[in-house]
């Protein structure tokens, strides 16, 4: 008989991990230590904890910080009742979460924790956001969000900052999601998300605290392939307002090269609102951004000119979507009409594939000219990087022959 491979992924495994879990850091008869508890749920009569881990087969357990005395330079550990991604609260959930779902919702709140200032929707996939918007109410900024990169939403953790209400809650449910993250829920607006009964809702109530910790710092353990583990202090971004910000600006060969043009105010708040979304993106990576949302995301790839070739192809096929989408009720990948499919690539040509007049961000240096001149040749008027390159003179010639603005943040953001 063949086997059910479907029926792997109804697994929910039973993980030998103990109920708690302490990690001790001794400095001779110096002992701090990290206290944790390991987090079930109850769902249609079981007690279970994750799952599964990534895959089917692995098994995972998720374990809430309760306490502990660790201080470590300007480390202090969280206490007890100021839990966030780890303290989450199932009120609906036809599967038991899995590690994936966890992580998601977890890598959103790392980027959310810095864009509380108005509503704002975040929608990752496999630990990258796929779509970041701002709006002037939740429901503009997840359709903002979706429609960014409509196709890779789908299954996607979606994460948003306000109290989710009826509209917003009819237009999450137009799609198929793994998760809807958010501090609280409108009444009526579990009987909409009820309609999918494998929606995972989840209500993080200490959301509204989340501006307390956007500059605030954990010990980060990262798990090696034989056991061993490398403890690091978590990233930062340092610049987090206009003020943070440095004028491109070097000396090579006893020459200043200086950027030529001041961004504007639009400009700086774009180039502010992608430095910080660049936080919960896999590196290498470059973003364009635009008004306040996501046009397109490179993540993961081995070299600068390659990822900003991708934002940019990713860019242009993400517009063509949501243009057909939008006129035809279709994908753009299910149009068969020759003629309304050129005309939408007419459009996407004109727009740059919206790329024209947005920022380019990149979460290290550009070592050549060659990446930044990706996003120079689609239009952006403006660029934010860490630089230090040997070749930022080069860099910033490339955005004075456009009139392109350019800062420097003095930090790169690599996330592995």
């Amino acid at each position: 008989m063949a086997r059910d491979l479907k029926s792997d992924y109804k697994t929910i495994m039973d993980d030998h991990f103990p109920p708690r879990m302490e990690i001790h850091f001794v400095d001779g008869g110096d002992r701090r230590v990290l206290c944790y508890e390991k987090a079930t749920w109850r769902i249609d009569g079981v007690e279970k904890g994750l799952r599964y881990g990534e895959n089917p087969g692995q098994e995972a357990a998720m374990y809430r910080l309760m306490n502990g005395n660790l201080v470590l330079g300007d480390v202090e550990c969280i206490q007890p009742g100021r839990a966030l991604a780890s303290d989450v609260e199932l009120l609906q959930s036809g599967k038991h979460p899995g590690k994936t779902n966890i992580t998601d919702v977890d890598n959103a709140l790392n980027i959310l924790r810095y864009l509380m200032d108005s509503p704002c929707a975040i929608i990752v996939k496999h630990n990258n956001p796929c779509g970041v918007a701002k709006g002037r109410t939740l429901a503009e900024a997840y359709t903002r969000a979706n429609m960014a990169d409509r196709v890779a939403a789908f299954g996607g953790a979606i994460a948003l900052n306000g109290e989710v209400d009826v509209e917003t809650a009819e237009l999450i449910n137009e799609n198929y999601a793994e998760v809807v993250a958010a501090p609280e829920f409108a009444p009526g607006v579990m009987d909409i998300f009820a309609r999918k009964k494998n929606l995972r809702v989840v209500r993080v109530r200490n959301m509204a605290r989340l501006k307390e910790y956007d500059g605030a710092k954990f010990v980060d353990l990262k798990s090696l392939m034989d056991g061993g583990v490398i403890a690091q202090t978590s990233f930062v971004p340092l610049a987090r307002r206009k003020e943070d910000l440095l004028p491109a600006a070097v000396t090579y060969k006893d020459r200043e090269y200086r950027v030529s043009r001041a961004p504007t105010e639009a400009e700086y708040a774009d180039m502010l609102f992608g430095w910080l979304v660049e936080a919960g993106v896999t590196s290498n990576s470059v973003l364009y951004v635009k008004d306040g949302a996501t046009v397109g995301i490179g993540t993961g790839e081995q070299d600068r000119v390659g990822v900003a070739e991708i934002a940019r192809d990713k860019a242009y096929r993400k517009l063509a979507d949501r243009l057909c989408w939008e006129t035809h009720g279709i994908p753009y990948n299910d149009l068969k009409d020759t003629d309304a499919r050129a005309e939408i690539d007419r459009d996407v040509a004109a727009r740059n594939g919206g790329i024209r007049g947005s920022c380019m961000v990149s979460d290290a240096f550009f070592p050549f000219r060659d990446g930044v001149d990706v996003g120079i040749r689609e239009g952006v008027t403006a660029v934010i990087q860490p630089g230090g390159s040997l070749r930022d003179h080069e860099v910033i010639e490339a955005c004075n022959e456009s009139n392109v603005a350019m800062v420097f943040t003095g930090q790169r953001s690599f996330r592995h």
